[in-house]
């Protein structure tokens, strides 16, 4: 059977939330305002909290998904990742990928990002698979409607699960490295489980567990870059927040859906 390498994004290949660099995106064109930011952020609270019922979110922001262009969104994504993504992410954890892909081992992002997100990542850090959140397309519009059970907490291990039996996967030998304590249903799935960068409540979780333990002789907490982090490829030593200042403002109507679309699944990653 083979080993997987799966990786979270956010504070885990890039060193930033990749939700917040998008409302900031939006905000420096003009096309969202301060008062707009309220929805994501009571669910950045409770997502912070370790409360967030993600369905709950999904539901809430279907109707701003449903009718958008996806040709449009993909074109703003993209600018988007070129300008913000790009230069935060960590150089250290493309080098972790390359070691696993040198071991033989299949590489996959599992996160509960969209493809918008996840597929110029892909293609930067140069990984074929991608267990992401599923946004469905019909006549070149979006729908509305993901593809379900959400990539998210214990959803993710239902697309581990299915990746692990198409792919002939062992689990018990695999990886997953993560920052987010909504992650722990994969972090227990695998065998070999990674914390990089951890949040409040999962450092909290691994110093409460009982040396020796089952649960702790499976993880491993593993040395990352800081949270500020220089580009991977740019030629420009501008910080991130550059990404604020470029280009036109898309139209309301889209850029209130691609926020609807990052609050669906990046307040939750």
């Amino acid at each position: 059977m083979r080993i997987a390498a799966f990786f979270d994004i956010d504070h885990t290949l890039i060193g930033a939330d990749s939700g917040i660099l998008f409302m900031k995106y939006l905000i420096g064109r003009g096309a969202m305002r301060w008062h707009d930011l309220l929805g994501p952020a009571y669910y950045t609270v409770l997502y912070r909290l370790n409360w967030l019922d993600i369905n709950t979110v999904y539901r809430r922001y279907q109707g701003w998904l449903r009718g958008r262009s996806h040709a449009e969104m993909e074109a703003m994504c993209q600018e988007w990742y070129a300008t913000c993504v790009r230069p935060v992410i960590y150089p250290q954890m493309v080098a972790t990928i390359d070691e696993h892909r040198r071991a033989g081992h299949t590489v996959a992002l599992l996160s509960s990002a969209t493809a918008y997100v996840a597929e110029p990542l892909a293609r930067e850090v140069g990984i074929e698979h991608l267990l992401v959140n599923r946004l469905l397309v019909e006549n070149g519009h979006l729908t509305g409607e993901a593809v379900l059970p959400l990539c998210w907490g214990a959803g993710k291990t239902h697309w581990a699960r299915r990746f692990a039996a198409e792919h002939d996967v062992d689990l018990q030998q695999s990886y997953f490295y993560t920052d987010a304590i909504s992650d722990l249903p994969m972090l227990e799935l695998v065998g070999q489980p990674r914390v990089v960068n951890p949040d409040r409540l999962l450092r909290r979780h691994a110093q409460r567990r009982a040396p020796g333990s089952a649960a702790a002789s499976k993880s491993t907490m593993m040395p990352a870059a800081p949270r500020r982090q220089t580009a991977l490829t740019r030629s420009s030593s501008a910080p991130a927040r550059s990404c604020a200042v470029r280009a036109c403002a898309p139209t309301p109507n889209s850029a209130m859906a691609a926020a609807a679309l990052f609050s669906l699944v990046k307040a939750s990653t």
